[in-house]
């Protein structure tokens, strides 16, 4: 049959979720960071979804589709509720353990890489320090612009190498702040549209970038300057960058 749908320019989709927040239906998913029209039956056809894009990427248009079904609708929605849909998307606000006295950033010790027979076995390992995570999902392509951990927050943008670059991460830099983290290089897009939107909907306090001392992580810290410039908000922010052995370079 024919009937008015509605239809998603994934070109001018910057992968903020709101339309996805805004389908009561649960028709619109996030896929690899945009916007989606997972089932035409899921569609009711009534164009919530419009006036919550930022962007203008969804529109109507009449064509051959499925009936929308209503009771196919309350299944999608039972699943989704009971923990259905796919878990790198959905958010979660995270409450790690009580934060004690600040740690400030320390340089780790000089790296040694173990021979193979010198890597311990799992249960070997001792427990490690205090997971500090506050929220998910923590790539920005998959970051909801709405989610309520943004409110009040002390957003880190970080390279997804530093975690890795860095040993005290977790004490360092994430403790006390909402996380977000990508590589312009392997994403391949630019994530300033999609944080000016979650600067402006939301009451971020400050924001602090740490990224690698590589060439690729400057797309990074460029998009988080125009994100700040195009928010219109007057932000504190700091950039820290690491080099590939450890080092806090500035």
């Amino acid at each position: 049959m024919k009937r008015k749908m509605i239809e998603i320019d994934e070109r001018r989709c910057n992968g903020c979720g709101a339309c996805a927040a805004a389908c009561h239906e649960g028709a619109i998913a996030m896929v690899n960071g945009k916007a989606r029209l997972i089932r035409d039956d899921y569609c009711d056809g009534l164009g919530d979804c419009l006036p919550a894009c930022p962007t203008g990427a969804i529109r109507f248009v009449e064509r051959e589709a499925a009936a929308y079904d209503a009771a196919a609708v309350r299944a999608h929605k039972a699943r989704a509720s009971q923990g259905g849909g796919c878990p790198s998307s959905r958010a979660a606000e995270l409450r790690p353990a009580e934060e004690g006295p600040s740690v400030e950033a320390v340089a780790p010790s000089p790296a040694v890489v173990p021979s193979p027979a010198a890597v311990p076995s799992p249960a070997a390992v001792p427990s490690p320090a205090v997971n500090r995570l506050r929220n998910w999902p923590v790539q920005i392509k998959l970051a909801p612009v709405n989610a309520p951990y943004f409110n009040g927050a002390k957003l880190l943008v970080a390279a997804d190498c530093t975690a890795y670059a860095y040993a005290g991460f977790h004490e360092a830099f994430l403790r006390g702040r909402v996380a977000l983290v990508g590589c312009p290089k392997l994403d391949g897009v630019d994530y300033a549209e999609k944080l000016t939107e979650i600067l402006r909907q939301n009451d971020v306090r400050e924001v602090t970038v740490v990224r690698m001392q590589v060439p690729c992580c400057g797309g990074l810290e460029a998009a988080v300057k125009r994100a700040l410039q195009a928010s219109g908000k007057f932000l504190p922010w700091q950039v820290i960058t690491l080099s590939i052995d450890g080092r806090i370079l500035d």
